[in-house]
This record gives structure tokens, C-alpha cells and sequence, in this order.
């Protein structure tokens, strides 16, 4: 994956290698890429009434920029990286029906030590949706825009197959970069040609019936994503699989323009339904979270974005709000 240059020195060769490898987690956290984390947010607003619209467009380049900052926490803080995935096979078969869906059940039956080593997903997104839902009681215009975009972040996380699994690289399969193939280079390859206008939020009657049924259908996808690109690397010479691309002064080792469109085409639309249901959700959410708040005028709380200085941190969690995550 580094650049092959004669003129450059070992020295600097084994650097740069070292240095890339510091960049790499030991479980990939950024699901969808980039790219596609900040597609989602900016188009969740989109999907909003009226009403909440409104507020949310202002600052949509706010929450499409800022839908990967719990991705780069992750190097900072020994917490983040189990928000971001879980491995529910794991647990076993029918896993998804037999754990516990509120967390404090899910720690006296399984400790949170096994919980936090197999990834808390499910469980962390309905924390942030009722930290938005208070803020939005709050009418604080900061917090609601910074838990806007972190909850679209791990909705996100939660709608890709390989942040469900063990096997979340495919490095028990030897299929070792999966990962990074469905989430960043398929969407970056392809994402401009979807259609990302997925209709009207709806309202979650259920917060943590509906985290898990994202969960169970993102599971469900996995066997296709291993199983199609298994088959493929068995039609494909190494040299064919790869190519070589310039990423700023770097020369990276990326997935073939020919074999990433052969994977996308098994995979028949399977990366956009994803991303589509993941920006569902994310509006779903954000509407929820108002209309239990009372559904609040923001009408004078539309700052220019020129004038909104956003927060870096929020305070811990209050009380109140663990109150309702454990009940």
C-alpha cells in the first residue's frame, strides 16, 4: 500500500509503513467511510416534515462534516470504538432474539465487560436519541445539532452487515479488506448514482425494537457480502483484483475499477438499500426525538451558520438520562 519509488530510501520507506500502521485500528471503526457517513446525515434532512426542516437544512453542511467525529474520538477515547459495531454472532445463533434489548438487563445477564468486548451498538444508539430528546426539552440549539450528528453516526454504523460480526474484515475467511471494499469503496465508486431522496421520517414507537431490527437485517446481508466476493476472488488474478492509486503523496494498493464493479453488481443495489435505510432511520430518529420533546419551536433558534460556533464535548450523562436508558 505504500508508493514503490527506487529513489526513496528504505529509512523513509519503513516510516511511512510505520506510520500507516498507527492509522490502522485493530477493529475498523469507520463504518461507510467518510464520504458516505456525511452523505447520510446531509440527506436525513431531507426526509424531515416541514416544521423540523426547517431548523435542520440551516445546518445540514454542519451535521454532514460533523457525522464523523465519533470516528476520529476513537483514537482518544478507550470508550468510542464499541459504540460503533456489534458482534452478534457471538452470542450464538438467534442471538438478535434471545440478548436482552435495554442495557441494564443486557449487564446482569451478560456483564458489561462482555458487552463492551463484542460491541454495544444497539444498546448506545437509543443513549444519544434520548440526549437529543433532551435537548431538544432544552431548546439548546448546540447540543441538539451535536447529538444530531453523532446519532446519525452510529445509525449509520448499525446499517453495515460487517459491523455485525466477528468477522467484521473477513480475516476468519481469508478475505482480509472487506471491510473497507462494501463501506468506502463501493459508496465512493458508485454512491453519486443512487437515489438518496427516501421519503417522509416516521415515527419510532419503539426506540429499541427498532435498533434491533436494523441489526437483524444487517446481519442478514453478511452472507451475501462474504459469500459474493469469495466467489469472485476465485475468477480473478491477484493482479487483476488490485490496482494502484495516487491518494495525496501516497501510491495505495485499492480494490480494481473491474473488480469492485463485478462486486457491486452481485451485490445488486445491496450497498445503496443500506445507506438508504440508514438515512431513513437517521431522520426517523431526529423526528422522534422531537415530537417526545413536545415538538418545540426552533423557528428562532436558526442561527446563521456563520454566527453557530459549536460545542466540542457536552457534559456527562444526567440522571435523568440514564434513567430512561436503564427503565
Amino acid at each position: 500500500m505504500i508508493k514503490r519509488n527506487s529513489t526513496i530510501s528504505s529509512t523513509k520507506f519503513f516510516i511511512s509503513v510505520y506510520l500507516l500502521l498507527l492509522l490502522i485500528p485493530p477493529k475498523p471503526a469507520m463504518a461507510w467511510g467518510f464520504w458516505a457517513h456525511r452523505k447520510i446525515n446531509f440527506m436525513a434532512c431531507f426526509s424531515l416534515p416541514p416544521d423540523l426542516f426547517a431548523f435542520y437544512k440551516q445546518h445540514a453542511d454542519y451535521l454532514a462534516e460533523h457525522a464523523v467525529d465519533p470516528d476520529k474520538r476513537r483514537h482518544s477515547d478507550k470508550a468510542e470504538p464499541p459504540r460503533h459495531y456489534i458482534d452478534i454472532d457471538h452470542y450464538g445463533e438467534n442471538a438478535i432474539d434471545s440478548l436482552p434489548k435495554f442495557w441494564k438487563a443486557a449487564v446482569e445477564k451478560l456483564t458489561e465487560d462482555t458487552l463492551q468486548s463484542y460491541g454495544i451498538v444497539p444498546w448506545y444508539i437509543p443513549k444519544v436519541y434520548y440526549r437529543l430528546l433532551n435537548a431538544f426539552k432544552e431548546k439548546d440549539e448546540k447540543k441538539i445539532l451535536y447529538y444530531s450528528a453523532n446519532l446519525g453516526h452510529y445509525i449509520g454504523d448499525a446499517c453495515v452487515p460487517l459491523h455485525c460480526t466477528e468477522n467484521y474484515n473477513g480475516q476468519l475467511t481469508n478475505q482480509y479488506g472487506i471491510h473497507g471494499f462494501w463501506e468506502s469503496r463501493l459508496p465512493e465508486l458508485y454512491g453519486d448514482n443512487y437515489d438518496f431522496l427516501c421519503g417522509r421520517a416516521e415515527y419510532v414507537s419503539k426506540i429499541q425494537d427498532y435498533c434491533w431490527q436494523i441489526i437483524r437485517e444487517s446481519s442478514a446481508a453478511l452472507d451475501s457480502v462474504l459469500s459474493f466476493e469469495r466467489e469472485l476472488n476465485s475468477n480473478f488474478s491477484e493482479d487483476l483484483k488490485y490496482a494502484y492509486e495516487a491518494r495525496g503523496a501516497l501510491t495505495m494498493r485499492v480494490y480494481s475499477q473491474a473488480y469492485s464493479k463485478e462486486f457491486h453488481a452481485m451485490l445488486d443495489g445491496q450497498v445503496e438499500r443500506r445507506m438508504r435505510r440508514a438515512i431513513l432511520a437517521v431522520s426517523s430518529f431526529w423526528y422522534t426525538a422531537w415530537v417526545n420533546a413536545g415538538s418545540p419551536d426552533l423557528s428562532g433558534m436558526n442561527i446563521s451558520p456563520e454566527e453557530f460556533v459549536p460545542i466540542d464535548s457536552v457534559p456527562p450523562d444526567s440522571m435523568f438520562i440514564k434513567s430512561w436508558i436503564c427503565d
